[in-house]
């Protein structure tokens, strides 16, 4: 049996959590979130997930699954929508996945190859090398230039996994991937929604969710996080919190924090529409008040 299941994407601060949870709450939806913020447990108010209180009783999948100093990938996000929909269609309830990150969407849509299983030897192999970025790089080149093109030297995340393949099988990665092509996670159909903003009133929704997490205690949670978990965990680098780290450091004002971190998430928004306007084909796309309207007269 196929559930009926949409998605709803969005530059951030368009409004995507609270539609969703909208539509939810009207057709006894289950929720899968893809945000790359939202996953870590006590990365809160940075991250604008929705709070217990704001989520009213809706399952969530992909929110507070792991801690800042756990790693995760695409492929947890495969493993939390197999999850989801597997009791989505035990309990014939419907899917809604929402989230900004939709380079997540698109891998699930487009599927990735299997990663083959890693020893503990590979693994601190990798590590090593990579403590010396540049040289892994140049590594990587030597084992297959032609993958190496196609990465930026400074795509540690890619690079790693390149070296993981090769150092775990003696394949290079463009052969690997040959002999390991990439299979559809979505099952069934799925009708992808985008909600538009004009680039004033995204900004000015930015700029004002911004100064709200200010005011509900951004610096205290970034202090918190710190004093916790260090700042070497890859989400501390996010926007919204190497900014705080500034603030923190005595860098920049409080006004001027408010303002980095407005300006360099605008930037953000910026690159999320141009992602989805080149990585999607068949979607709708609307203002948040229409989509409210459309979305509700589907059900």
């Amino acid at each position: 049996m196929n559930i009926k299941q949409i998605a709803i994407i969005g530059q951030t601060a368009s409004g995507k959590s609270a539609l969703a949870i909208d539509l939810a709450l009207q057709t006894d939806a289950y929720i899968l979130s893809l945000d790359s913020l939202s996953i870590y447990k006590e990365i809160d108010i940075v991250s604008a997930k929705p709070t217990i209180q704001e989520q009213q009783g809706i399952p969530h999948f992909g929110i507070d699954e792991i801690y800042p100093n756990e790693p995760f990938s695409v492929a947890t996000f495969i493993s939390l929508y197999k999850e989801v929909y597997t009791k989505c269609t035990n309990e014939g309830k419907p899917l809604i996945i929402v989230g900004g990150t939709s380079f997540y969407l698109k891998a699930m849509i487009d599927g990735i190859s299997p990663m083959p299983k890693l020893s503990s030897a590979t693994i601190e192999e990798v590590d090593e090398i990579l403590s010396n970025l540049p040289q892994a790089y140049e590594m990587l080149c030597k084992i297959d230039s032609k993958y190496a093109s196609n990465i930026a030297s400074s795509d540690r995340y890619r690079i790693q996994k390149a070296l993981e393949i090769y150092l775990q099988t003696s394949t290079p990665p463009t052969l690997y991937f040959q002999e390991n092509p990439p299979k559809p996670v979505i099952e069934g159909k799925l009708d992808i929604y985008e909600i538009l903003w004009d680039r004033d009133s995204i900004r000015d929704r930015i700029h004002k969710r911004t100064k709200q997490m200010v005011q509900s205690g951004l610096i205290d949670e970034i202090a918190y996080l710190e004093y916790k978990y260090t700042r070497s965990p890859n989400p501390m680098k996010a926007i919204g919190i190497k900014e705080t780290l500034d603030y923190l450091d005595g860098r920049v004002t409080k006004d001027e924090l408010i303002q980095k971190i407005s300006t360099n998430t605008a930037r953000l928004a910026k690159r999320q529409k141009t992602f989805n306007n080149s990585q999607f084909r068949d979607i709708t796309k609307d203002t948040l008040t229409n989509l409210k309207k459309t979305l509700k007269s589907l059900y």
